[in-house]
């Protein structure tokens, strides 16, 4: 088994966990900072170890484009092209082909569509969708599968929700024996009796992990919790479950809550370029006047090396003078922030005082600087 649970909330659907995979040993539940293009944008591989990151997300989408998973393969795979020895989860390229869905066509095959960077006819199907990952080498891969819009009538989900199963079931049929994890994603829009079809169906075919999908596009936020909680308890108990696309610092909360084990999101370093700093207290937006004199850490409860070295009203001065440091200081302690969460939440876990900690979580934000801006 390369998942093994150490113990559960008495408090929650919570649990404490490490999977096992080729390049290492992750402790869940686990945030993924997203290395899209085989790289985490604003920050260097030393500096992810340093803050404490145990695998990051790339794209399987945007790296069969570019440069191309075969020149990957060459180069010794996608953990020496990036200079990047811990685990790397690869998405299948799903979502962002749905998301170009006007450059795109789906079929029974699998999609055709043109590529984002000079408009070239491309295919991606399961079988592909496999051996790209394959070929890049990473430790956990994803099933191709077919987002679902939000809203969406029933018969579009259903029909959406089959596609993707029987994609699933062709992915795991073209999988090599590589020591690679394949996880299977459990889709069905916002109807309950499809997700419980999706996951039954999956489990059928068996795989290492299971992964939410179609949460978080635009539903709101309680029907994205209810319908997480009850996806995750339709999932195995000793196999991973990973909530995709998600989330906010409460996001992530309320997901380990209900019995989710991996998320990944773009949240911290995107907010972090445009200025948008996660804290203990909430959010706070760097470019307002309000800093220019703060000579305080970002976060005074924060240890991380931005915090330890620079104040607010520097943070602000590089903000507004677009110098190329301002995103670099600000995803150190975004990312270093998600981390460490996650952190503190598997000790809340294993001293069984999840509760209490979520509570002190939301207890300790304030409501102004959620709207600081």
């Amino acid at each position: 088994m390369s998942f093994q649970l150490l113990c559960r909330s008495s408090q929650s659907a919570a649990r404490r966990g490490e999977l096992a995979t080729l390049h290492g040993t992750v402790q869940t539940p686990v945030f993924m900072p997203v290395g899209t293009q085989a790289t985490v944008k604003g920050v260097l591989p030393e500096q992810l170890v340093e803050l404490g990151a145990e695998i990051i997300l790339a794209n399987t989408y945007h790296l069969f484009l570019r440069p191309g998973h075969r020149r990957i393969e060459r180069l010794g795979g996608l953990h020496r092209f990036m200079h990047w020895q811990r685990p790397i989860l690869t998405d299948s390229g799903g979502f962002q082909i749905y998301s170009l869905r006007e450059l795109a066509t789906i079929t029974e095959e699998g999609a055709t569509f043109k590529s984002h960077l000079d408009g070239s006819s491309q295919f991606l199907g399961p079988e592909e969708a496999v051996a790209v990952q394959e070929a890049l080498g990473s430790d956990i891969m994803m099933v191709l599968d077919t987002c679902i819009p939000y809203p969406a009538t029933r018969a579009e989900a259903r029909q959406a929700t089959e596609l993707s199963n029987r994609w699933a079931a062709r992915c795991r049929k073209a999988q090599r024996p590589t020591g690679q994890l394949l996880f299977g994603i459990v889709q069905g829009g916002m109807y309950p009796d499809l997700r419980r079809m999706a996951a039954e169906e999956l489990l059928a075919i068996g795989f290492d992990g299971y992964a939410i999908g179609g949460l978080s596009v635009g539903e709101p936020r309680a029907q994205m919790y209810d319908l997480a909680e009850h996806s995750a308890s339709l999932l195995p108990e000793d196999q991973p479950r990973y909530l995709m696309g998600v989330g906010t610092p409460e996001d992530l909360v309320e997901g380990v809550w209900r019995g989710i084990d991996m998320f990944d999101c773009v949240m911290p370093t995107r907010n972090a370029r445009n200025g948008m700093l996660f804290t203990s207290f909430g959010r706070i937006v760097i470019k307002n006047a309000r800093y220019a004199d703060d000579e305080r850490p970002v976060d005074p409860a924060c240890s991380c090396y931005t915090c330890r070295h620079y104040s607010r009203a520097y943070l602000r001065h590089l903000y507004m003078a677009r110098e190329i440091l301002a995103p670099v200081l600000n995803t150190v302690h975004n990312l270093h922030y998600f981390v460490d969460l996650m952190r503190r939440v598997r000790q809340a876990i294993e001293q069984d005082r999840l509760a209490a900690f979520r509570r002190a979580f939301y207890e300790q934000r304030q409501p102004e600087t959620e709207n600081d801006g």
